[in-house]
């Protein structure tokens, strides 16, 4: 980059914004972005089930509660393996700690359909009510 300079006024005063900090800043952010984005990400992966109709869930400021039943038939609270017959024991305290005591299940689609309903009957019999099975919206072709 090229600075004009007038070589006749030895007290001339360069005008000139020097955007190398701003870019500097901005790459580090850039960086640092790069690097939270994935770690946003709450419980453990799988592969959702596909549904047609539309989510009617409310959006809430607190992140939700996310209980996820994997095909190595573990349980998760977030990211933690829990044993199916403590998973009340271990979700009650969490939950009393919380406004929307509401627990969101994400079950793969590989994981037996008995599987997923044994663990809504244990969250049933310890007294967790609310409880919201999470899908993938499916893909609308042309």
């Amino acid at each position: 980059m090229a600075f004009f300079q007038d070589t006749d006024s030895d007290d001339a005063v360069l005008a000139d914004i020097n955007v190398t900090p701003l870019v500097d800043v901005m790459l580090v952010l850039l960086i640092i972005f790069m690097i939270a984005t994935p770690m946003l990400h709450q419980g453990v992966e799988v592969t959702l089930p596909e549904m047609e109709s539309p989510s009617t869930l409310a959006v809430r400021d607190e992140d939700p509660m996310i209980l996820t039943v994997a095909q190595n038939d573990l349980v998760y609270i977030k990211d933690e393996p829990v044993a199916t017959p403590l998973l009340v024991d271990r979700l009650l305290p969490l939950l009393d700690l919380r406004d929307y005591e509401a627990v969101f299940v994400k079950g793969d689609a590989e994981v037996p359909y008995g599987r997923i309903i044994h663990v809504l009957d244990v969250l049933e019999r310890g007294g967790i009510h609310r409880v919201a099975l999470v899908v993938q919206p499916e893909d609308q072709g042309p």
